[in-house]
């Protein structure tokens, strides 16, 4: 069965904070991060989550007005269980139809192939990186995304 996409509500928030640590560990959001993306929702937060009964992943895109043109994804997580099952790329659909005519950036863990093999697979391309960004001293990869017109 494939989850439904729908925007997070306020009482998905204690879900949120489990799976984000279950997915980041000690660079988790905690829960009053959490409960400030959700205090910003009507400003320029989107918080979209993949719902099979129990949240299967989630992704949280910084949407400036329409005057900036660029959108970031702020965090994506799909739940250990649910990973290379397509969450991922439902979430990451849904999140870029929102996107129409904006360019779309991210940062991701160097190592983290299977999420960059996703984005790559999404038309994303870096375009940059920050050397020693993470704890440990791995370095992010900044993605840049633009709708083919």
């Amino acid at each position: 069965m494939r989850p439904r996409i729908r925007a997070a509500r306020t009482d998905d928030l204690a879900e949120l904070v489990a799976l984000d640590a279950a997915c980041f560990g000690s660079a988790a959001w905690s829960e009053v991060a959490w409960a400030d993306e959700f205090d910003r929702l009507s400003e320029d937060r989107v918080v979209l989550v993949a719902d099979e009964g129990a949240i299967a992943g989630y992704v949280v895109l910084l949407v400036p007005p329409v005057v900036l043109d660029v959108v970031e994804v702020l965090r994506i997580a799909v739940a250990p269980a649910e990973r290379r099952t397509g969450v991922g790329g439902q979430l990451l659909t849904v999140a870029l139809d929102r996107c129409t005519g904006r360019t779309v950036l991210l940062e991701v863990a160097a190592g983290n192939e299977a999420a960059i093999g996703l984005y790559q697979g999404f038309g994303f391309v870096e375009i940059s990186r920050r050397s020693g960004y993470y704890a440990g001293g791995e370095d992010a990869v900044i993605m840049r995304w633009r709708e083919e017109s």
